[in-house]
C-alpha cells in the first residue's frame, strides 16, 4: 500500500529527498520551506542489487511517512547520487556501489507513481543553497563540494547547468597537472586530487617524505590519516598541518580563478567535510583565486560557506532537485505511471 492514496485529508506538500551514498543512504520529507518533517537512514549496502536497494529504500520510507501521512501529501522524489543523470534518470558506474547500470525510473515506478528526479550530489548541493540555503536569490553561483573527492554544481541564469548529456560541471577532472597523482578515473592529475579531504592527505604525506618539519602527523599511518586529523593538528599550530592547508588553497584557488573565467559568478560556494575547516582552506583559496583571476574579475567573486541546515544537506539537496522540476513545471514525462494514468 502507498501513502499518498491512503487519505483525502492530507495537506502540506512534501517531496521526498533521497542521497545515496557508499555507506548509507539518508532521506527525509521536506517541505516548499526547506522544513525537513521526518528523516532516516539506512546502509546502502553496497555489495547488494539495485533492486533490493529500492525495495528497502521504499519499505523505510513508507514506514517513515505513516508517521506524519495524515497532514501531508507526497507529490515528487528526487534523488542524489554518485553518476546519476537528469536527463536519462540513471546511476552508471557509480564509484564504491557494485550497481553498473541503474534505470532509477524504473525501479522507483515499482512503488511510486509521482515525478521522480535524480542528479549527482554536487548538482543537487546546488539546488539545495538555490531553494533553501546561502544562494536564495542567486542567479549565477557555483557550488563545490570538497568531500572524498572534489564535485561541483553550477548555476548560471538561474538554471542548473547539465549539459548537453547531463555531466557538467566535472571541476574536480580539470588538470592541476598532467603528470601528477593518479586520479581514480583514470588519469593523472585532477583537481580533485589536490584539492578534497583525500587529497589533503596525500599532500601530508608528500610533505613527510620532503621536508623535515617536525609534526604529529608524522606519527599518524597513511591509512588512519584523515582531513579532520589534519584539521585538528593545524588548529595545534602543527606547521607542516597549515603547509597542507596553504597548498591546498593555493591549487584551488588557481583552478576557481579559471572557473570564474568562464562562468562569471557572483559566488562560490564551499560544502562538505573540508569546508568546515574555515578560514584554514578560506583564506589560501580567496588569495590565490584573486592572484589568478582576470584583472576584470578581481574583488567580485565572494567564497561562502554553505548555508544548509546542518545535518540534513543532503536531503535538502535532493529534495531541491524535485521541487526546482515541479515549480519550474517541467514537461517532460518524469513517471510512466503518470504517463499510463
Amino acid at each position: 500500500m502507498v501513502f499518498w492514496k491512503k487519505s483525502n485529508m492530507l495537506r502540506t506538500e512534501i517531496t521526498l529527498g533521497v542521497d545515496i551514498g557508499g555507506t548509507n543512504t539518508v532521506f527525509g520529507y521536506v517541505d516548499r520551506k526547506g522544513r525537513c518533517l521526518a528523516s532516516a537512514t539506512i546502509p546502502t549496502n553496497a555489495h547488494q542489487s539495485a533492486e533490493l536497494f529500492f525495495e528497502r529504500l521504499h519499505e523505510r520510507a513508507e514506514e517513515l511517512l505513516e508517521t506524519i501521512y495524515e497532514k501531508c501529501k507526497l507529490v515528487g522524489i528526487g534523488i542524489g547520487a554518485p553518476n546519476a543523470n537528469y536527463y536519462t534518470r540513471t546511476i552508471e558506474h557509480p564509484p564504491n556501489l557494485s550497481w553498473e547500470y541503474v534505470n532509477v525510473l524504473d525501479e522507483m515506478d515499482k512503488y511510486y507513481n509521482v515525478p521522480v528526479a535524480t542528479t549527482n550530489d554536487a548538482n543537487a548541493a546546488a539546488l539545495g543553497e538555490m531553494f533553501f540555503g546561502i544562494a536564495q536569490g542567486m542567479r549565477d553561483f557555483i557550488v563545490i563540494t570538497l568531500g572524498t573527492g572534489l564535485g561541483s554544481g553550477i548555476v548560471a541564469n538561474g538554471e542548473l547547468i547539465y549539459g548537453a548529456d547531463g555531466n557538467a560541471g566535472e571541476i574536480g577532472h580539470t588538470v592541476v597537472d598532467p603528470n601528477g597523482r593518479e586520479c581514480g578515473c583514470g588519469r593523472r592529475g585532477c583537481l580533485e586530487t589536490y584539492a578534497s579531504a583525500t587529497g589533503i592527505c596525500r599532500t601530508v604525506q608528500e610533505l613527510i617524505c620532503n621536508t623535515k618539519e617536525p609534526s604529529d602527523l608524522r606519527c599518524v599511518s597513511f591509512e588512519q590519516l584523515t582531513s579532520k586529523i589534519v584539521y585538528d593538528a593545524a588548529q595545534r599550530g602543527d606547521r607542516l598541518a597549515l603547509e597542507a592547508f596553504d597548498y591546498t588553497g593555493k591549487i584551488l584557488g588557481m583552478k576557481l580563478a579559471e572557473s570564474v573565467a568562464y562562468l562569471s559568478p557572483e559566488a562560490i560556494i564551499f560544502f562538505g567535510g573540508l569546508a568546515a575547516a574555515g578560514e584554514l582552506i578560506f583564506k589560501p583559496t580567496k588569495q590565490s583565486m584573486e592572484e589568478h583571476l582576470f584583472a576584470i574579475f578581481k574583488n567580485k567573486v565572494r567564497l561562502l560557506p554553505s548555508g544548509l541546515v546542518e545535518g540534513n544537506t543532503a536531503v535538502l539537496g535532493a529534495s531541491a532537485l524535485i521541487w526546482n522540476d515541479l515549480e519550474k513545471g517541467r514537461q517532460r514525462p518524469l513517471s510512466k505511471k503518470i504517463i499510463n494514468e
